[in-house]
């Protein structure tokens, strides 16, 4: 198996402003270039969550690592946030610090901001289509 099938994904709300800038923010500080990114609303989002089926109602960041393999692992929220801060590493580990509030309260926090997210940065009618230079990063695109 290629180093690219076994490349770290972040699924996210494809049509979602926030999430989007999200994923353009990470690849521009993307040092190491593997992480692959997958649309919730992919064939390729679907195929995990049919894979874990308490994703089914989740409309959130996962970060899934191993993607496909006998030991694929997931992350979901609060908990893929930190997975992506921990990958591009560098001063973003400062934010790391975070591990020390409880996961239940992480979540609650990550929850409300979630609940708000179209109202602060808006709703694509579809998921944008990634440039050129960073296509292949993407899943189902």
């Amino acid at each position: 198996m290629t180093d690219q099938a076994m490349a770290p994904v972040l699924l996210y709300d494809g049509v979602c402003g926030i999430c989007n800038r999200s994923v353009q923010s990470i690849l521009r500080f993307d040092r190491r270039g593997t992480l692959r990114f997958a649309a919730l609303e992919s064939d390729f989002a679907r195929a995990i969550i049919a894979r874990h089926p308490e994703l089914r109602d989740v409309d959130s960041m996962v970060f899934v690592d191993n993607p496909g393999r006998p030991d694929e692992h997931i992350d979901v929220r609060s908990a893929a946030a930190l997975r992506v801060l921990s990958y591009l590493g560098g001063p973003f580990r400062l934010l790391l610090a975070a591990r020390i509030i409880p996961a239940g309260l992480r979540d609650w926090l990550y929850d409300r901001f979630a609940a708000v997210r179209y109202r602060l940065g808006g709703r694509h009618d579809t998921c944008p289509l990634p440039g050129p230079g960073v296509r292949a990063r993407f899943l189902d695109a």
